[in-house]
């Protein structure tokens, strides 16, 4: 892991279109802002932590049942019934 010293105000650039700007320091909490192009996805740990998360438990679910998620109930299918057309 590289470390790196900053103040308020001082940034960082990564891979040339990224900028890591320390925005305010108050206490043991610094704010940091981001510059990054649209297709890049940023996230805070405990975040991205959560949508893998997510991500690895709709992976192992039975398609039948994630074939329904999301839907109301009197649109859900039953065992051996084709799905409603949308």
């Amino acid at each position: 892991m590289l470390v790196l010293s900053r103040h308020r105000d001082e940034s960082i650039i990564i891979a040339g279109n990224i900028v890591v700007t320390v925005v305010d320091i108050r206490g043991d909490k610094v704010r940091l802002g981001i510059d990054a192009p649209r297709e890049v996805p940023v996230h805070r740990q405990e975040v991205f932590d959560a949508i893998q998360r997510e991500n690895q438990q709709a992976s192992q679910m039975d398609p039948k049942v994630a074939r329904d998620v999301g839907r109301s109930p009197d649109r859900q299918s039953t065992p051996g019934e084709n799905p409603p057309a949308s």
